[in-house]
């Protein structure tokens, strides 16, 4: 059922709540996951750091679904989170889509704006959400 499983980290410890969501289900499912990240940088100095904590979170990552027998792989992009996670979460290789949340209320969401509100309104495949 679940093939394809695209997985949007933000390299911040609530992606452990997703990560050990998807490892259940991928064995489960036999699938293959793919690890997805948008870097937002302003400077080409804050482009560097979050590079390198990007590959350091996919590192980190893909050695917990190795470990587990589960095929991955990764990739990211820089632009606007949202749009970019959107089109991205859109191509027709996924299954599934599955992100932790923040759980910011809904006027932080407002202000900050949510990838996970965008997908909810926008996307036409099955998202998991789990709260982080």
């Amino acid at each position: 059922m679940y093939e394809n499983i695209l997985v949007l980290l933000d390299c911040s410890p609530v992606d452990d709540a997703i990560i050990s969501h998807i490892k259940e289900l991928a064995r489960h499912h036999n699938s293959r996951v793919h690890l997805f990240h948008v870097i937002h940088a302003h400077t080409l100095d804050q482009e560097r750091v979050m590079t390198t904590r990007v590959n350091e979170c996919f590192s980190r990552a893909s050695r917990l679904f190795e470990k587990e027998g589960i095929s991955v792989d990764y990739s990211s992009t820089e632009g606007e989170p949202a749009e970019e996670v959107l089109k991205k979460a859109s191509e027709p290789t996924w299954n599934l889509v599955a992100m932790a949340t923040h759980g910011h209320k809904a006027i932080s969401d407002f202000i900050l704006g949510s990838v996970s509100d965008v997908l909810k309104h926008k996307l036409n495949k099955p998202l998991l959400l789990v709260r982080g």
